[in-house]
């Protein structure tokens, strides 16, 4: 009798608590043996946040000295989505290689004179109107979770008061402001992550294209890890980093400090532009920029690990003045967009570029109310989920999927009209539509459960644009 109690205490409690600490000791990989070591192998090791796991929608913003000329061309140019960003105006300028160099030439000149230094637009970049605490409603309105701002982009102008930028950055001159400072704290305030954009290289500073190892060593890890004492951000996004390998940029003994030292070490989100090449390679997560990695495009499938794709509501990312409505992506397919990442098992950074006075586009303002909208009806479908391993090899047109825990999202971007034949789930306990308060027909049959859509009008129909059903209990 006592071997066979000894027997259940150990099945009980002794199994249970072995297999959570097998579980946990994924989690803890590196810090439970030392400390992260500067190679990529020990820095690879590192676990994404869960909370960025969890968030999958974010809102990019760029915003510099760019955004006085605000000018790029867009695709009607015949411009390739690279050459449309307004951010690359003063590259752009001055490069007789590029072939969008002569349109970038004829505007300037027009508009300001062959003798217009791009340097002379820090004082027409004023913030006059910068409300951060506008700024940070309407973010949270969208739906967004977190936040990403430009604090220094390849023209190394800063928006924080650096020492590494002296007379270069928004307290000495232009907006007189800590820009970077001033929104973390509204952001934050509202419940919100918020971290920052920073370029490791800057196209004209001398000392970088005198001695690049100089630049690194006295100008980008100090500029950088002020960025990160100072004020605590919860994502570093690094880029500009294809000119160098990362041993050059001395990113992992960086990413050993931020992981081992930095006041954000346990909770800070990294990603994977540290070299050039170290792009869907190593890092913390893996980025596509307007489905594209570097050249590469990636449209299907899920990549190795967790991912982000970022892009603008236009074709820039910083503001352009020469785009119109037919430049700016819908509402609608801004969601399609996200719901084809978040299936897909990534998160969507969303860009906006506001005016050097400080002021979100109105029409940038309205794309952001309207995902918000659809947030609120269909969020549960897209926060916190995964992508559902067992979804259909098969592609189902129009239809996308998500999981958490053992709950199915099934997400038509088009109404399914004809139902909805699904393979390899189990009998749901319940299947509902959310934000519709009426039953859902459905019928399993042969392994297959069937959906038929309710009839609804108007007046019921839960939102203007996709559609989600949620089958609980429906994971096998």
């Amino acid at each position: 009798m006592k071997k066979l109690l000894l027997f259940l205490f150990i099945l009980l409690y002794v199994v249970p608590f072995s297999s959570q600490a097998q579980k946990k000791s994924k989690t803890a990989q590196a810090t439970s043996t030392g400390k992260y070591q500067a190679n990529w192998a020990s820095i690879d090791s590192r676990p994404i946040p869960t909370w960025f796991e969890d968030a999958k929608f974010g809102i990019f913003i760029h915003w510099g000295l760019f955004s006085v000329p605000s000018w790029g061309p867009t695709p009607k140019d015949g411009a390739s989505i690279y050459d449309c960003y307004s951010e690359w105006y003063w590259y752009r300028l001055t490069d007789p290689n590029s072939k969008v160099n002569p349109l970038f030439v004829k505007y300037h000149t027009s508009t300001y004179g062959k003798d217009f230094r791009y340097q002379d637009f820090v004082k027409d970049f004023k913030a006059e109107f910068f409300k951060p605490d506008d700024w940070a409603s309407v973010i949270q309105d969208a739906g967004a979770k977190y936040v990403v701002l430009t604090s220094k982009h390849h023209e190394g102008f800063t928006l924080w008061p650096s020492a590494q930028a002296w007379n270069w950055n928004a307290v000495d001159v232009g907006p007189h402001r800590d820009l970077a400072g001033d929104l973390i704290k509204s952001v934050k305030s509202k419940g919100l992550r918020m971290g920052y954009y920073y370029s490791l290289y800057e196209w004209f500073n001398p000392l970088y294209k005198a001695d690049v190892n100089r630049y690194v060593d006295e100008h980008m890890l100090p500029q950088l890890k002020d960025l990160v004492t100072r004020y605590s951000p919860d994502i570093v996004w690094t880029d500009g980093e294809w000119d160098h390998p990362s041993e050059t940029w001395k990113s992992t003994e960086f990413l050993a400090w931020l992981y081992n030292e930095s006041p954000v070490k346990n909770d800070v989100v990294v990603n994977d532009r540290w070299g050039k090449e170290t792009r869907s390679k190593h890092g913390g997560i893996y980025t596509t920029e307007y489905d594209l990695v570097h050249e590469k495009a990636q449209t299907e499938g899920s990549l190795p690990r967790y991912w982000e794709e970022c892009r603008g509501i236009g074709s820039s990312f910083g503001y352009n003045r020469n785009e119109n409505l037919e430049d700016y992506s819908s509402a609608e397919q801004l969601v399609h967009i996200l719901i084809d990442k978040v299936a897909r098992g990534g998160n969507l950074l969303l860009n906006i570029g506001p005016t050097a006075d400080g002021r979100i586009p109105v029409i940038m303002q309205q794309r952001l109310k309207e995902m918000g909208q659809w947030l609120k009806v269909n969020g549960e479908a897209i926060y916190g989920t995964r992508m559902w391993k067992a979804a259909p090899a098969k592609k189902i047109p129009d239809v996308f999927f998500t999981a958490k825990g053992k709950d199915v999202y099934v997400i038509c971007t088009k109404w399914p009209e004809n139902g909805i034949e699904l393979e390899g789930v189990a009998l749901p306990s319940k299947i509902t539509m959310l934000g519709y308060t009426g039953p859902v027909k459905a019928a399993f049959q042969n392994n297959k459960l069937i959906l038929t859509p309710p009839v609804v009008s108007p007046a019921t129909v839960p939102c203007d644009y996709a559609w989600t059903f949620k089958l609980e209990n429906a994971v096998k």
